[in-house]
């Protein structure tokens, strides 16, 4: 009979592989869902393949076939750091942002945000309901944890009290701002006409036009949450996590928003 120390090493090593392959499986599902909708979820496919083919005639000792495959492994690793740099650029600002730090610490602080967030949250419902009743198109972007520099700095600087009466004058269609989307952080418009990276997802619909492309790229990289009004049917849609949400009225979209903004 094994001993019991035999028994233990035993048990040990197999819960330490179990936790091994349960991580390496989070792992991979995090990048799936990183490249979810775009061509590089194929290439992740590919290199996938790849390394189950070199492990698999690595346990059998094709030593040439194995040499082989890794050499292609080796070379794959800087193939991914080309291939998936936006995927890898999210993954990088997910972490950095502080939301992996803040899911616990956050989990201690009972007090209600909803309020915070309530004087600009009814700006653009407000905004939105009467840009969608004149087929006003609009791009209004929440800035939270990550930082939005890059598209500030495309912008014209603002810094003003959320208004619905300056959102509709900013996205007026002869104003010299409507272009582009109004970014609000630190609870002001910080700025307007920002230029924001246009998405690649191709599952999108064909209807989908540049400015609700332009809101799903933004919060594909980053945790904002974007807000938009279509030009062309009047209706409202949000972005967030890379996911678009559409045809909402402004009393969904109110709770939509105190949900995302007030949730860390």
């Amino acid at each position: 009979m094994m001993d019991l120390a035999a028994i233990l090493n035993f048990l040990e090593f197999r819960i330490i592989d179990v936790l091994d392959i349960l991580i390496v499986a989070v792992l991979l599902f995090e990048l799936y869902k990183l490249t979810k909708g775009t061509a590089a979820v194929k290439i992740f496919w590919v290199l996938a393949l790849i390394y189950v083919v070199w492990k698999v005639v690595a346990y059998f000792h094709f030593t040439m076939l194995s040499d082989l495959m890794g050499e292609l492994v080796s070379v794959g690793v800087l193939a991914i750091l080309i291939l998936f740099q936006p995927e890898i650029r999210k993954f990088l600002l997910y972490i950095g942002d502080g939301r992996v730090v803040h899911f616990f610490s956050d989990r201690f602080a009972k007090q209600s945000k909803s309020s915070i967030y309530s004087e600009e949250i009814e700006a653009v419902k407000k905004a939105c309901r009467h840009m969608s009743a004149t087929m006003t198109g609009a791009l209004i972007i929440f800035a939270r944890k990550t930082p939005l520099d890059e598209f500030l700095n495309t912008g014209e600087e603002i810094d003003a009290k959320p208004s619905a009466e300056l959102l509709e004058n900013i996205f007026f269609k002869n104003s010299p701002l409507h272009d582009g989307a109004v970014i609000i952080k630190d609870h002001r418009i910080t700025a307007a006409r920002c230029i924001l990276p246009v998405s690649k997802n191709h599952d999108l619909p064909q209807e989908v036009g540049l400015r609700h492309r332009s809101a799903l790229g933004a919060t594909e990289f980053t945790d904002a949450v974007a807000v938009v009004v279509s030009e062309q049917t009047g209706n409202i849609s949000v972005c967030y996590e890379g996911k678009m949400t559409r045809d909402l009225t402004s009393s969904t979209l109110r709770q939509m928003l105190e949900e995302i903004l007030t949730k860390e």
